[in-house]
Formats: structure tokens, C-alpha cells, sequence
């Protein structure tokens, strides 16, 4: 399985951070070719079910995800939400972590992701992609400013 970490700063308050990262539909504007849709009502929570889709028609994949753990952070603890991967073309699971830093907050995601098919040599090249895919998609719901 390929594992990867992505660590950033934002100026953001930790529960405005996290608010953004746990806004699934939102993850589709920051990866390209892909559309989230939440398969559950709101709240998020453990339960909650998702699936991203990403590639252009028949071509593409679905990417089911399932929220495992649901920890929103409050004042001196950080914030952790696990999403386990549970499709037929990517599996593993991702973690995202959220806490005070100075008069922001800090971002943490790891993941270990499989795709099936795929020779285990080529995890570092998955890694490598999912850093940069994730950290893309992590500046966009974590950007300040306008627009």
C-alpha cells in the first residue's frame, strides 16, 4: 500500500478548518475530473457514507469511502476523522487531523491507499501522486481570501 502525510498551516480557527476539509461535496473542486456525492444525511458522523467518482465517463471509478471515527476538535484537543476506502478500484483509508497552532491551525492528512491492479512497485509513484493531488485539493478548501 502506498502511504503518504500531507502537513499544513493555516491562519484558519481549527473548527473553520476542519469545516472546510469535512465538506465532502467540496473535496470534487480541488481533484480534478471528480464529483462527490454524500450518500447519507447530514450530520457527518460515523456512518456517513460518500463516494467520489472521478474520470470521464465509462472511464472512470468510484471511490466509496465510509467515516469511521468523527472527533470535531474542541480547545485543547485536535480534531481526527478516519475514512475507510472501500471500493473495487481503491481501498485503504485516510485520516485527517485538525488542531490549534499558534492563532491557527494545523492540518495532518495521512493516507495508505491501494489501487487494485496496480504492481506494488509503483506505491512510491502513488504516493508521490496522492501527495499531490490531496495537498491541491487541501489549498483550495483550506484557502484565505477571495476567490
Amino acid at each position: 500500500m502506498a502511504l503518504f502525510q500531507i502537513d499544513r498551516r493555516t491562519p484558519l480557527a481549527p473548527a473553520e478548518a476542519w469545516r472546510r476539509l469535512t465538506d465532502w461535496e467540496r473535496h470534487g473542486e480541488g481533484v480534478p475530473l471528480t464529483r462527490i456525492v454524500v450518500r447519507t444525511a447530514p450530520p457527518t458522523g460515523p456512518g456517513t457514507l460518500f463516494v467520489a467518482r472521478t474520470g470521464p465517463g465509462r472511464l472512470g471509478f468510484e471511490d466509496p469511502m465510509e467515516v469511521t471515527r468523527w472527533q470535531p476538535p474542541v480547545p485543547g484537543t485536535p480534531g481526527r476523522c478516519r475514512l475507510e476506502k472501500r471500493g473495487r478500484a481503491i481501498t485503504g483509508w485516510a485520516e485527517i487531523e485538525v488542531g490549534a497552532a499558534g492563532p491557527g491551525a494545523y492540518v495532518v492528512w495521512r493516507e495508505e491507499l491501494r489501487v487494485r491492479g496496480v504492481p506494488r512497485a509503483l506505491d512510491p509513484l502513488i504516493a508521490v501522486a496522492g501527495r499531490l493531488v490531496f495537498g491541491r485539493a487541501m489549498r483550495m478548501l483550506l484557502r484565505t481570501g477571495p476567490a
